[in-house]
């Protein structure tokens, strides 16, 4: 399940991830001329080329494999919008499932019966998401019909004659759970949501339900459910005092404890054991850094962790009984993702994703040779590995010494006699995080000859709780200083041009932009906004009703629009457009329910009565974040393109 700090401020806003900050500030790792090769020739590729690099995604755990563990259920994007296949595991051939050529659609689970499939899509990109059964003669019901109604998949029964979904169709701002039967999707709403808490997990004996409740972006709570009683009050299983983080993993397979993860205990997020009959708790895993999450196969004979280490998941898969590391044979470089198991735990498929090597699919026989056996190839053909560039975890110090990490992108091309201009790349979040792995736009703008500077300022998640909250109610401020000395940072690098730095960013990272234009209108030389806020004050008083449950925490994070809309006035670039001077791209999905596209229509209205070249792009079928390969190549282009004229010159 996704932790509360990582969750709750990247779930607003998050477009499309070290050391401890405690730490003395190293010197930059090999990005000097003089520990590198010199530049090399590469063969460059359009948008089109890299973007025809298809993406992956495995159904959830659960029922990702077919009955007879002969398939895998998977997302794919091979036509241009993402659909769902059957993906055999012998040949690697893929059936589609769904045949969408508008609504993005993805895996949930198989039923237990290997035909019926369960599948989840919105109308456009409006994140209204609803719950599909797809039957084995192809035709599709709605699970979840309705205008105005979001619904989500909870769980399986251990017997899997029934499932669990959430909808907010009694209330707009709340998600109840539903029981719905297997056999004909008879429903039973279980658990009325009254107090509007985030509903995390579900028992296998349709038992237990665990909620989270957020106080602030730093405190939160705990609660269990006993849906077994008529009173189904949540009651409080984490009490404690001051500022400390609880949030959900997952059940145990067997029923008997829930899997927390808190930061009571330190810097970062550890597991800690709940046993559900005596109420006592134990550490089940800690780190150095966050432990990003904790699963088991279907009976719990294998347990898998995530832990996130400076912006790489490092995943361990033991046997819980004697905590013996599980071996696999050529198993390629990268992080594993979606790890699953086969009911009868004799597979497990996941995915391994690099930064010069996008997710692929494996499969392991967990009672064979347990040799990794790739079914997909995800990269296109027209390009060759070699051409891509593996990102460096560097580090610099900010305006106070502080150290801010971040994922540097070298091209090929790139050397002292022949300098690079450069990007600096804002996640979104606020609280996100840039992480190793493979991005086609990272991997077009480099192959380009542009650097990347992915980084990672104060407040980004992934490097403690300290640094996490480093900004709050200090946004457009600290934050942006961080960006700012990103860019010092990049001038003292002898194969980068420190008279042509610009910057781009998605959602959050769009804001930082326009303020990094509007705040500090000299320091970067163009910007690329990309579906980013610019006016605090309606953004804040506009949410989506299912945030409700986010709603306290973000406004801990960002200010009470009640109480600091003068501040929120103060951050906001459109009321500050005047300053803008520098080149800009605004590029805006029209069916964003997140930041609306009037907030980039209004931006770009006031940066061009400034006499400021201003160039925007609007896809009237998307929302917050591209989901059409179309529009990704359309856009990918326009990033280079504008970047040619107006940063290479």
């Amino acid at each position: 399940m996704t932790l509360l700090k990582n969750a709750v401020l990247v779930m607003f806003l998050l477009a499309v991830a070290a050391c401890n900050q405690d730490q003395d500030t190293p010197a930059p790792v090999s990005t000097d001329s003089d520990n590198l090769d010199q530049a090399v020739a590469v063969e460059q590729y359009d948008a089109a080329t890299f973007f025809q690099t298809t993406s992956f995604f495995l159904g959830n755990n659960g029922n990702a494999f077919s009955a007879d563990n002969q398939s895998l259920l998977i997302s794919s994007d091979e036509t241009g919008v993402f659909n769902v296949y059957r993906l055999d595991l012998t040949s690697g051939e893929r059936q589609a499932l769904t045949d969408s050529t508008t609504d993005a659609a993805f895996a949930v689970n198989y039923f237990a019966d290997g035909e019926r499939i369960l599948y989840t899509a919105d109308q456009g990109g409006n994140e209204l998401n609803h719950v599909f059964v797809r039957a084995a003669d192809g035709s599709v019901t709605d699970l979840t019909p309705g205008e105005e109604l979001k619904a989500s998949f909870l769980g399986w029964s251990a017997d899997q004659a029934y499932f669990y979904l959430l909808t907010n169709e009694r209330d707009g701002a709340a998600f109840d759970v539903y029981c719905y039967s297997s056999s004909d999707y008879v429903r039973e709403q279980v658990f009325a949501n009254e107090q509007n808490l985030q509903i995390n997990a579900i028992s296998r004996d349709g038992r237990w339900l665990a909620l989270n409740q957020n106080h602030t972006s730093a405190d939160s709570d705990v609660y269990l459910v006993d849906l077994n009683t008529e009173d189904n009050t949540p009651r409080l299983i984490t009490p404690h005092d001051g500022d400390v983080a609880y949030s959900v993993y997952d059940f145990t397979p067997g029923n008997d404890a829930l899997i927390l993860a808190t930061d009571e205990h330190g810097e970062f997020n550890q597991a800690w054991r709940y046993d559900l009959a005596s109420g006592e708790s134990s550490v089940l895993v800690a780190a150095d850094w966050d432990v990003s999450y904790v699963n088991y196969s279907p009976t719990g004979k294998y347990r898998v962790v995530g832990v996130n280490n400076d912006g790489s998941t490092e995943v361990t898969v033991t046997e819980s009984s004697t905590g013996q590391l599980l071996g696999l044979n050529d198993l390629p470089a990268g992080d594993l993702r979606n790890v699953r198991f086969s009911a009868d735990e004799t597979r497990m498929a996941f995915l391994v994703n690099g930064d010069t090597a996008p997710s692929n699919v494996f499969w392991v026989d967990l009672q064979g040779d347990r040799t990794a056996r790739q079914l997909t190839e995800a990269l296109n053909p027209a390009i060759n590995p070699d051409n891509l560039v593996e990102g460096q975890v560097v580090r610099y110090p900010s305006f106070d010494d502080l150290a801010i990490p971040g994922i540097l992108y070298r091209p090929h091309q790139a050397s002292a006699e022949q300098q690079a201009p450069a990007i600096v790349w804002v996640h979104g979040g606020p609280g996100g995080q840039n992480r190793k792995g493979y991005r086609a736009a990272i991997q077009h703008l480099v192959n380009h000859g542009y650097a990347v500077f992915a980084m990672n300022n104060r407040g980004s998640s992934g490097y403690g709780k300290t640094f996490f909250h480093m900004d709050d109610k200090r946004h457009g401020e600290v934050d942006l200083q961080d960006v700012v000395y990103a860019r010092r940072y990049l001038e003292t690098l002898d194969w980068v041009d420190g008279s042509k730095v610009g910057i781009m960013g998605g959602s959050y990272g769009g804001y930082m932009v326009a303020a990094a234009l509007a705040f500090e209108p000299e320091v970067f030389d163009v910007g690329i906004n990309i579906f980013g806020v610019t006016n605090w004050v309606r953004t804040l008083d506009s949410i989506p009703p299912w945030w409700e449950s986010f709603k306290k925490a973000l406004y801990d994070e960002m200010g009470d629009p009640a109480t600091d809309a003068e501040r929120h006035h103060r951050i906001s670039p459109l009321f500050h457009a005047g300053n803008i001077v520098k080149p800009l791209l605004v590029v805006q999905g029209a069916n964003d329910p997140r930041v609306l596209q009037v907030e980039s229509d209004e931006l770009v209205e006031a940066v061009r009565a400034n006499g400021t070249h201003v160039e925007y792009i609007i896809f009237p079928d998307e929302g917050h974040g591209f989901r059409r390969r179309e529009n990704r190549i359309t856009a990918s282009d326009a990033y280079v393109a504008f970047l040619d004229e107006y940063l290479r010159g």
